[in-house]
């Protein structure tokens, strides 16, 4: 089973900007997609960002226009790029990857945003 690393969380003030990084032990080139949830405090866990096999990348619509998603297949590792950071997107991110219907998951990183 593939192990999922994500990095680059912390504490940012509001209007600032990370990059999350999530690294595969493995070539990510096998999955049909990877992408990016979080889960704030007493709230389900949501969708944030995803990217097909292909690069196709998709962002929540709360989210778009601040943040990117891309992977570099060469150093196995997605990344998350957050810009014009708000309070509420304080929360765990975990990075997840599919294939063939079976989701794994990182141990996730977090993120807060102070206003």
């Amino acid at each position: 089973q593939v192990q999922l690393v994500e990095s680059g969380g912390g504490l940012v003030q509001a209007g600032g900007s990370l990059r999350l990084s999530c690294v595969a032990s493995g070539n990510i080139f096998i999955f049909d997609a990877m992408g990016w949830s979080r889960q704030a405090p007493g709230k389900q866990r949501e969708q944030v960002a995803g990217i097909s096999n292909g690069g196709t990348a998709n962002i929540a619509d709360s989210m778009k226009g601040r943040f990117t998603i891309s992977k570099d297949n060469a150093k196995n590792t997605v990344y998350l790029q957050m810009n014009s950071l708000k309070p509420e997107d304080t929360a765990v991110y975990y990075c997840y990857a599919n294939r063939r219907g079976v989701t794994s998951w990182g141990q996730g990183t977090q993120v807060t945003v102070s206003s």
